[in-house]
């Protein structure tokens, strides 16, 4: 299975904000820069992460993004949930799309759907402060590559 750029970027900007320091702002501009990321999708992948209560979007001329929640509060198979629009990883975990003729009688889709529920049984068991444990050294990292590229 493979996330969509659009999970990835939500991800990442999660991290990146999650290894600022406290009620520090970020903004647009500098998470795109810190990861060679177009400035548009990132756009729209932040006012998602806002709706969906992720992240808050200070506005003004000292305005900016952080979290909206404390790191431990932000499970990652949540955020892939309501970031991913579509797990039919099959044909025939559509109703409405499945062709396949032997649907009714194939094993297949049974174990391809264990195999989701595991995937996701795994990201439940973790949240953003999980992934955060080397936060300096990320942080380092993205700052060290912004700098790199201006």
């Amino acid at each position: 299975m493979k996330l969509t750029l659009y999970t990835d970027y939500s991800l990442r900007v999660l991290l990146y904000l999650g290894s600022k320091k406290d009620e520090e702002l970020s903004n647009i501009k500098e998470i795109a820069d810190a990861y060679s990321i177009s400035k548009n999708h990132l756009m729209k992948v932040i006012h998602e992460l806002g709706k969906l209560g992720y992240i808050e979007t200070i506005r003004g001329r000292s305005g900016g993004i952080r979290l909206a929640m404390e790191p431990q509060s932000i499970n990652i198979g949540a955020v892939v949930r309501k970031t991913e629009d579509d797990f039919h990883i099959v044909e025939c975990f559509s109703e409405e799309k499945n062709k396949c003729v032997i649907t009714p009688v194939c094993g297949l889709k049974h174990v391809l759907f264990e195999a989701l529920q595991a995937y996701f049984a795994v990201l439940d068991r973790y949240t953003l402060s999980d992934l955060l444990t080397n936060k300096d050294m990320i942080r380092a990292l993205l700052d060290q590559d912004a700098s790199f590229r201006q």
